[in-house]
C-alpha cells in the first residue's frame, strides 16, 4: 500500500515537472522543453505502470518507456548542442 502512494506522489512530480517544461515550450517555442515534457510525461506514465503491472514477465517491457523517455532527453540535448 506505501508503494502505491510513493508511486502516486512520484507520478505527480513527474506532471509538476512537465507541466513547468510546458510552459517554458510555450513562452519560447524551444524544441529542447518540448523534448523534456514529452520525456518527463512518458517518466510518469512508466511510473504508473510499474505500480500496476500484473507479472514479472511484463515488467521488462514496461521498463522500454523509460528507456525512450531517456532518448528523448538524449535528443534534446544534442539538438540544444547543435544549434
Amino acid at each position: 500500500m506505501i508503494s502505491s502512494f510513493i508511486a502516486g506522489c512520484i507520478f505527480c512530480g513527474f506532471l509538476v515537472v512537465a507541466g513547468h517544461f510546458l510552459k517554458f515550450w510555450r513562452t519560447t517555442r524551444d524544441k529542447f522543453f518540448l523534448y523534456f515534457t514529452i520525456a518527463f510525461l512518458l517518466l510518469g506514465f512508466e511510473r504508473i505502470c510499474v505500480s500496476l503491472y500484473i507479472g514479472a514477465e511484463t515488467l521488462s517491457y514496461i521498463y522500454i518507456i523509460r528507456l525512450i523517455a531517456a532518448c528523448f532527453i538524449i535528443v534534446a540535448i544534442v539538438h540544444k548542442n547543435r544549434e
